[in-house]
């Protein structure tokens, strides 16, 4: 697979990005053209993460009525109906909302269509949510809310309900909203703050618009959202920062501008991706305290360096992706400290110096791309041979030579990317002229002693000793 979870995003005839899972390598031309940038996401992992949560707090739901129905029988041996049925789906064009909307519940009479109003009087507050965001939905080319009618809420497509336990009985309630690819235009009201008992809310590829209301922070169960594809705009959403349960954080391919706020990176975020909209400004210097798997800032207009802490992020990540900024001066030399990562991105920046021998360290790296840059120097052996690695693109560089091992990297059916460099002898390389005069030649990046060759574990210690410094910016 590339990467951890791979999905394929195309764009469909609506101008709306659509998700497929492609678990092979992509070509090689995916790394070698602009137009073909490469987006990796956890979206598929979360998606199956969340059928899951659903699924369990309804089987849950399913063993507590079963034994109240027992209860029931013996005690009144009256007639009772079950309603509902349990239809866990992703998005609402792939069979979310069967049944009842994924609901289990006992009461009523018999085949009763709705509970009454009296034993769920959690819904009542949801009721009053979903009908003032209906409300401010002003286009619905696939009628999905004509469902949402009556005070059922847990009938209407998209809406998913489950039994929360409490202290001495259960409650029914909204456990999670999914209405991806519903193609819904409207905005996002103060009023879904409500659904305090809510853990997922996916809404990619749709059309909404403004900002994410402030009144979200109340959403204290919240444990996955998803923002994606949409047409939102403001500031970065703080009030995600307030979310205590929110582990998923996705709002990319939106309009958010200004800075990203320190904040982000110390939450207990599994993955972020903010990738395609419009921030700026420099990457937070403490980039390095995320707990995050996945980490994708692309296609942005952030500028400066890379944080010297990025060496430092746990050994929990798996990908991180720098790539189609505006980024200056040096790799970390830390970033040998991923021992797992698997995908690292820093394409089409302006990044300059040698490549740090540290990256030899990174033994379970599948895909690294440094093309579209300004690096020089020779790409060493141990870089080569490094044993997961599916495909290396170093293109469009200013690198001078490569070592026999990288020449195997063919015959390994390994995609190997070396055009327009300035290597000698070889094809498809810069003129001449281009190569006399290599940028930031007075750039000094720092870089840790290390013994030859390379003992990747010793890093851990060497690059504590230098935390404090950074790589410096070349002179105009």
């Amino acid at each position: 697979m590339y990467g951890k979870y791979h999905l394929k995003e195309n764009m469909n005839e609506m101008g709306h990005i659509e998700y497929q899972i492609n678990p092979t390598n992509p070509p090689l031309s995916v790394f070698n053209a602009a137009s073909n940038l490469i987006w990796t996401t956890l979206e598929a992992k979360h998606q199956i993460r969340s059928i899951l949560v659903l699924q369990l707090k309804m089987d849950k739901s399913w063993i507590l009525n079963f034994l109240l129905l027992i209860l029931h029988l013996r005690t009144t041996q009256a007639s009772f109906g079950v309603g509902g049925g349990v239809g866990v789906g992703v998005g609402v064009t792939n069979g979310g909302g069967g049944g009842s909307g994924g609901v289990f519940w006992v009461g009523g009479e018999v085949n009763s269509p709705e509970p009454p109003r009296s034993s769920v009087p959690k819904l009542d507050g949801a009721y009053t949510a979903l009908q003032a965001w209906k409300s401010a939905i002003t286009n619905d080319p696939l009628k999905i809310l004509d469902s949402w009618v009556g005070p059922n809420v847990c009938s209407y497509k998209g809406v998913f309900c489950s039994n929360l336990e409490m202290a001495s009985s259960t409650v029914l309630v909204v456990a999670g909203i999914d209405l991806n690819h519903a193609n819904l235009r409207g905005t996002l009201v103060k009023e879904l703050s409500l659904l305090t008992d809510m853990s997922l809310l996916h809404l990619n590829s749709n059309r909404f618009t403004g900002t994410v209301p402030d009144t979200f922070k109340d959403l204290t169960s919240l444990e996955e959202l998803d923002l994606s594809n949409n047409q939102l705009s403001g500031h970065f959403p703080s009030v995600t920062l307030y979310m205590p349960s929110l582990i998923y954080l996705d709002i990319r391919f939106n309009s958010f501008s200004g800075s990203l706020p320190q904040e982000l990176f110390n939450k207990n975020l599994d993955a972020i991706f903010v990738n395609n909209n419009q921030f700026e400004g420099e990457i937070p210097q403490n980039l390095g305290n995320s707990p995050a798997s996945v980490i994708n800032l692309a296609n942005n207009k952030l500028s400066g360096n890379i944080p010297a802490s990025f060496g430092f992020i746990g050994s929990k990540v798996k990908e991180i992706l720098f790539l189609n900024n505006q980024l200056t001066g040096c790799i970390p030399e830390g970033v040998g400290l991923f021992t797992e990562m698997q995908v690292l991105d820093v394409s089409f920046n302006s990044l300059m110096g040698h490549v740090p021998d540290t990256l030899s360290c990174l033994q379970n790296i599948e895909v690294l791309n440094l093309a579209h840059n300004k690096l020089s120097g020779e790409l060493s052996e141990v870089l080569c041979s490094l044993r997961s690695l599916a495909n290396l693109t170093v293109a469009y560089n200013f690198f001078s030579g490569f070592s026999q091992q990288c020449s195997k990297l063919f015959f390994r059916n390994i995609g190997f990317d070396f055009s327009l460099n300035c290597i000698p002898g070889r094809d498809m390389q810069r003129p001449q002229p281009e190569c006399s005069v290599i940028p930031g030649g007075s750039l000094s990046c720092i870089r840790i002693p290390t013994p030859k060759p390379l003992v990747c574990g010793s890093l851990v210690v060497s690059t504590t000793n230098n935390t404090d410094h950074s790589s410096s910016s070349p002179s105009p």
